[in-house]
């Protein structure tokens, strides 16, 4: 048996430490004396005393030691640390995928930055009414793709401008969001499942983003800045017309998109 001072002495904890690690259920002694208050420690202690100490210096936090500790009875310390080396390299395989991703989420950042610079001015302008062909659903935005195609086919050569997306919802939607793609026409003509019908025009605040979708949020928040300081109020649905986008076989350069954010407002 060691008393607390020669196990401080063995594994270069102080008295003070010993003391607190007994407080704090990671060294137990043996034996404490009910008479003297000293405490003894076994053999079985020096080792664990060991792995204490050796923890710490890797700055293990003293709740994840006590945690490794308790699971000693699954099987011997050394196993119990084999264990804790794969669930460190784990996290090392983690969290070297987070740096990775890290990275790239700070260079598309700072392109997307770059490219808010790009964007054409704010401005108002009046919008004359337009003959489309639409078809409304509530689903996701990706989905709106395909309509297009359906529009395209269905149009062919009356087809009169570029396409565009009307927005309804006040808040954004993931798997029901209620929107409407269009395809401006040249003159009317009827098709199945798909309706036909002036848009009505009207003044609206306008702005042209180029750049990949997924950064059109910074297009729209200059609008509702522009707009919120002349205290305009929007009129629902919003536009997105798609000035150069994806081709129908050839996707092309996401930082070439041009976008024009139409919102009309109250007169």
């Amino acid at each position: 048996m060691f008393s607390i001072g020669e196990l401080s002495k063995l594994t270069q904890l102080s008295v003070k430490t010993l003391r607190f690690y007994h407080e704090e259920g990671l060294l137990v002694p043996a034996f404490v004396d009910p008479d003297s208050g000293y405490r003894y420690y076994d053999e079985s202690h020096l080792e664990t005393a060991r792995v204490i100490v050796y923890l710490r210096s890797l700055e293990f936090p003293l709740s994840e030691i006590k945690e490794l500790l308790r699971s000693e009875g699954e099987g011997d310390l050394l196993t119990i640390l084999e264990r804790q080396q794969s669930a460190v390299k784990e996290r090392i395989k983690q969290l070297r995928k987070a740096a990775k991703s890290l990275q790239q989420f700070i260079s598309e950042e700072r392109e997307a930055q770059t490219m808010a610079q790009n964007v054409d001015n704010v401005q108002e302008r009046l919008l004359e009414p337009v003959l489309v062909g639409s078809i409304r659903v509530k689903g996701r935005y990706s989905d709106c793709g395909r309509l297009f195609g359906r529009l395209g086919r269905a149009f062919g050569r009356a087809i009169g401008g570029c396409p565009m997306l009307l927005h309804y919802d006040h808040e954004y939607h993931e798997d029901d969001a209620d929107y409407e793609a269009c395809m401006p026409l040249r003159r009317k003509q009827e098709a199945d499942g798909i309706a036909v019908r002036e848009l009505p025009g009207g003044r609206c605040v306008s702005l042209v983003h180029r750049g990949p979708y997924d950064q059109l949020g910074r297009a729209y928040a200059k609008v509702f800045e522009y707009m919120k300081q002349r205290k305009y109020q929007p009129l629902t649905p919003s536009r997105e017309v798609y000035l150069k986008g994806p081709g129908m076989i050839f996707k092309g350069n996401p930082k070439n998109y041009l976008t024009e954010i139409q919102v009309l407002v109250e007169e």
